[in-house]
């Protein structure tokens, strides 16, 4: 039977960023000189089934398909000091994770004569810059893109076991955020729960799944920690200061949105270096909008 290509990539997807399978789009690259933001955009969604999704947010808020890419800037947020970045490099293509303009869906109406606004968009105009936001699809892999990459920033490749689940050596909840801090450059981590509980059987939800979602995982897995981006203080949080109180060992550490997901970012750069030859890409860290005091 002749290999279904469509096939091939949604098996091989399993694997992508993974370490476990080298790169499974060689035979599909074609070593070109010149690729178009849309080529590259097409590109990468071939690799996940069932796509395109016919509702997303990943869609290109600066730019447009056809211009020929000079460059690639991978990152959390389009800042300002990104954009800055990217036109210091001479590339006009940034592959960002999450929303340009404020906003899930990156409406602009009421944005309109906004002047933070207005500087942003003309800032991208005037120097041709293509935003995509790439969220639903890297999501979408088999093995998250977003979560691979961040297991893989924090050196826990191995221990990887199941979606979202790792079984860690036993260790302390406070040797788990002295461990993050370190790996993931973050001053200070929140946390809920007993520095000295023991902790091996993990839960990782990088980003903003939501109360429902985490406390579902919760129920199901039985974690020894839940580490995630952030989480409404009334909902995840108070949920584990609720088992703590009745006698249940249970952590709970928040990392902060970008620092939880900027892995996914270093995923895509790595993404971009193996599937579009002759093309410089940069990750450049956007980082956390709100400082610590």
């Amino acid at each position: 039977m002749k290999p279904n290509r469509r096939n091939f990539i949604k098996t091989s997807s399993l694997f992508l960023g993974t370490g476990l399978l080298a790169n499974p789009f060689t035979a599909f690259s074609k070593s070109k000189k010149n690729y178009t933001v849309g080529e590259i955009m097409d590109l990468f969604i071939a690799q996940i089934p069932n796509t395109p999704f016919p509702t997303t947010v990943d869609t290109l808020k600066s730019g447009n398909k056809d211009q020929v890419v000079t460059g690639i800037v991978t990152t959390m947020f389009a800042t300002v000091t990104v954009i800055q970045k990217a036109i210091e490099l001479k590339a006009n293509f940034i592959i960002a994770h999450e929303p340009t303009f404020y906003n899930h869906l990156d409406e602009t109406a009421w944005l309109e004569n906004d002047p933070v606004y207005q500087f942003k968009r003309n800032l991208l105009d005037k120097h041709g810059i293509a935003v995509w936001r790439n969220h639903d699809y890297v999501h979408s892999l088999a093995i998250d893109g977003v979560q691979a990459g961040v297991v893989k920033e924090l050196g826990w490749e191995k221990y990887y076991k199941q979606k979202a689940v790792l079984d860690l050596p036993e260790t302390t909840l406070g040797n788990l955020i002295t461990h993050i801090k370190t790996k993931m450059n973050v001053p200070q981590l929140r946390y809920v729960g007993d520095l000295a509980q023991k902790a091996s059987k993990i839960i990782l939800m990088p980003g903003a799944a939501g109360g429902r979602r985490q406390l579902e995982m919760i129920m199901k897995v039985k974690p020894d920690v839940l580490i995630c981006g952030e989480s409404p203080e009334w909902e995840t949080p108070e949920y584990v200061r609720n088992a703590n109180e009745m006698g249940e060992k249970l952590g709970l550490i928040v990392i902060g949105h970008s620092a939880s997901e900027e892995g996914g970012s270093e995923f895509m750069k790595t993404w971009v270096e193996e599937n579009v030859p002759g093309i410089p890409v940069t990750h450049f860290a956007s980082g956390n909008s709100l400082k610590m005091f």
